[in-house]
């Protein structure tokens, strides 16, 4: 077991101990899969434990896939060992439970896209306003109600039946009510439904509770409620159970993370052994330093501290700029410089670094356009993360949706998009026809359209289109185990005629969907490649459950730019932090919050943690968010580090104020942020307001008008406006004319 000799002492204990549950916390950086990976060997090499025993869920697909590699070097491939998602372990075993629910095994899973098209035809059927309500509001609301385990007969109950909470019952429900016709779940279904089956059915529980004696769980701290009772139903039995996580990297709370689960773990578990990696491999100590004098401001945490045998290393930069646009520029100005070669190092000149050692990390994604024209000028080669995903390209969605439906005939949504891609002389109204006809039919709009009778009362044309549609369908699906998928993906392409389609257009943008349909070829012929065997089924499975990390190719040389959130799990020899300003990081919305400043320092202790080597941290004296320049005040985190880790400009101070209430009676107002994003919205709708007032004008009247000055009315007849300003006379309408008189 030459692994465990790797391991430092602490490491070594963690991975050692395996009867009862235990908390490691694994500070950042502090080698965690490492300790994880070892304890599997560990179970299997000298605990004898059968691999079909272990479970360990984690919750990103890259995650998943570095500890089962590093697992399978250690102890040798081909074990019967499920290293997943929470997501994909839920999924798996409903694939084989899930009519315990009254779902058919072959369900669809939809992503946030299919979601929010699904919702949107329920607001339609609802003739709700979605320029007031939106999908993803109402998405939202949903995913909070089936954390919290509402249901939509609950609802009422719960939020009452004024208007507003009538109307997200109705969509709610409804959402609900298609999923099920359709044969599908949504992500959060994945959780709760599983949750569900074992609460309906004991056998199911009883059998996966002594399937999985030994249970280990990644980045505990974001678990929330669904995952939590997933995982307390599980280890109940053996109680055998290994959770992973930092507390002070929990940055998730918005998206539901509940931080109790890690800090209370103890409660939970009684008797459960604690062990804390405090040994950090990935920073300089200065880097930790000024990451733990952040940190240490943080009242909810387990106290410890992350330390290294490494030399101090370089301070922290800390730049000032005037605007964000020069702060742009200095970041620009750096990477090409220390690319260029003229990094220097205590022992000497160093050769030029990659692109890809350099990484952004923004609080919000409309920081991203200053870097990007920045970048540009200098030709520096960057890539956002985050931004649109190649599989949410229309192209793409379209061809999976004739894959799902291979896969699962009922997905009526599916149906609906690619009934008419390409053109078959199917309206809109005649699928809202056919739509009706299968819920009042009760059945799938796949097998209402296998009927005869419906496909001849529809237009030649049409009629045709629809049979050559579902024989298309019918054929694959019926030979899907007899096929590759990239014999289906073909012969879907070419048979649907959407690749003719394309073709036909012949224009740049028809040519740069095809590049993007083939190279979704070499995406199956990967999957083909890396699992040999891999079923339609479970190749659609894999790429809904893709995330925005799991896109992060660290060989591509160029510079990274994403959120601080996205960054979570990756490093960089090099770190920029810009946007160090109050209201911009710690956001303004922390500030309403009890527990606001805290998870925005966790995030701030994130970002910091993400460098190995050097670390800036910028921000601007002035800055113009939403249309609207603002000077700003420098992050309180930025005083919070200890000056002596910090070169550069200097950090403002705020010196003690004298106490003049001794006996405490009053206490100064904490200072709170200006809300760009509020006055933004409420200028909106003041000049929106203005365009639409109703104060009449008559000829001779003094106005003055926001972008042509002062002016005054010539004439009008209650539709236009004949005003003259300086600089010649205009013709305004009536209800678009943002005029006030002077």
């Amino acid at each position: 077991m030459e692994y465990l000799n790797r391991l430092n002492d602490k490491q070594r204990e963690a991975a050692t101990y395996t009867e009862g549950p235990l908390l490691i916390l694994a500070g950042a950086g502090s080698g965690k899969t490492s300790t994880m990976t070892s304890r599997i060997a560990y179970l299997i090499d000298a605990k004898g434990v059968d691999p079909y025993n272990i479970l360990a869920v984690t919750f990103t697909n890259k995650a998943a896939k570095e500890m089962r590699d590093r697992a399978e070097q250690l102890v040798g491939s081909g074990l019967n060992m499920w290293i997943l998602t929470f997501h994909s372990a839920c999924l798996r075993i409903l694939r084989s439970h899930a009519d315990v629910l009254g779902y058919g095994r072959d369900f669809s899973v939809y992503d946030p896209t299919d979601q929010k098209t699904l919702v949107k035809n329920l607001c339609k059927d609802l003739q709700i306003d979605t320029k007031k309500f939106t999908p993803a509001y109402f998405l939202g609301v949903i995913s909070k109600c089936k954390e919290q385990r509402i249901t939509p007969k609950q609802y009422p109950r719960e939020f009452g039946t004024d208007f507003k909470e009538e109307m997200i019952h109705k969509v709610y429900d409804g959402y609900e009510t298609a999923l099920h016709k359709n044969n599908a779940m949504d992500f959060d279904d994945l959780l709760l439904n599983t949750v569900r089956v074992f609460e309906n059915d004991e056998s199911v529980l009883l059998k996966y509770q002594n399937r999985f004696r030994y249970i280990m769980v990644d980045e505990y701290q974001d678990t929330n409620q669904i995952q939590y009772t997933f995982i307390r139903m599980l280890a109940e039995q053996h109680r055998n159970l290994c959770v992973v996580g930092d507390d002070d990297q929990c940055i998730y709370q918005w998206r539901g993370a509940d931080i109790r689960n890690i800090l209370e773990f103890e409660k939970d578990f009684p008797g459960a052994k604690v062990v804390k990696l405090e040994q950090n491999y990935r920073s300089t100590a200065n880097i930790l330093a000024a990451a733990h004098s952040v940190i240490s401001h943080n009242t909810e945490r387990k106290a410890k501290k992350l330390w290294t045998s490494e030399d101090g290393g370089s301070k922290i930069t800390h730049f000032r700029a005037r605007d964000e646009r020069e702060e742009a520029q200095y970041v620009a100005s750096e990477i090409s410089r220390l690319t260029a070669g003229s990094y220097t190092l205590e022992e000497g000149r160093t050769e030029g670094r990659r692109y890809s050692d350099f990484a952004i990390l923004y609080r919000t994604n409309a920081q991203s356009r200053t870097f990007e024209e920045a970048l540009s000028r200098r030709n520096i080669p960057y890539r956002v993360l985050g931004g649109l995903r190649y599989y949410d390209r229309k192209e793409i969605k379209d061809i999976m949706c004739y894959m799902r439906l291979v896969s699962n005939r009922n997905d009526d949504l599916a149906l609906a998009r690619v009934i008419n891609e390409p053109k078959r002389g199917i309206g809109a109204k005649t699928i809202e026809k056919l739509q009706t006809l299968a819920s009042v039919r009760g059945e799938s709009l796949f097998d209402t359209l296998m009927d005869e009778a419906v496909t001849a009362s529809l237009s030649a044309k049409a009629g045709a289109g629809i049979r050559e549609l579902t024989d298309l369908i019918s054929s694959f699906g019926d030979q899907q185990e007899n096929l590759r998928i990239s014999d289906i993906y073909d012969g879907l392409l070419v048979r649907s005629g959407y690749m003719k389609m394309l073709e036909d257009q012949n224009n740049l943008e028809s040519e740069s969907r095809i590049e993007n349909l083939m190279e979704f070829k070499s995406v199956i012929i990967d999957y083909e490649e890396q699992e040999p065997g891999i079923t339609l089924p479970e190749f659609m499975e894999r790429i809904a459950l893709l995330a925005d990390v799991d896109n992060h190719d660290a060989g591509e040389n160029a510079v990274v730019l994403m959120t601080l959130h996205s960054a979570k799990g990756l490093e960089f020899p090099f770190v920029f932090m810009p946007g160090m300003e109050d209201g911009l990081f710690p956001g303004w919305r922390a500030f309403d919050r009890p527990d606001g400043l805290e998870e925005e320092r966790r995030l701030c202790y994130v970002g910091i943690t993400r460098a190995k080597e050097r670390l800036w941290m910028t921000s601007a004296e002035g800055r113009t968010i939403y249309g609207k320049f603002d000077f700003t005040r420098e992050s309180q985190f930025m005083q919070e580090i200890d000056p002596k880790l910090l070169e550069g400009d200097g950090v403002y101070q705020k010196k003690p104020a004298a106490n003049v209430f001794a006996d405490g009676a009053r206490e100064k107002t904490p200072f709170k942020p200006f809300d760009q994003l509020k006055y933004a919205r409420q200028q909106t709708r003041q000049n929106a307001a203005a365009m639409q007032q109703s104060e009449s004008f008559t000829a001779g009247d003094l106005v003055n008008h926001p972008k042509f000055g002062d002016g005054q009315v010539l004439s009008t007849d209650g539709k236009i406006l004949r005003v003259r300003f300086a600089d010649g006379e205009k013709k305004l309408a009536v209800g678009f004319a943002p005029l006030k008189k002077r």
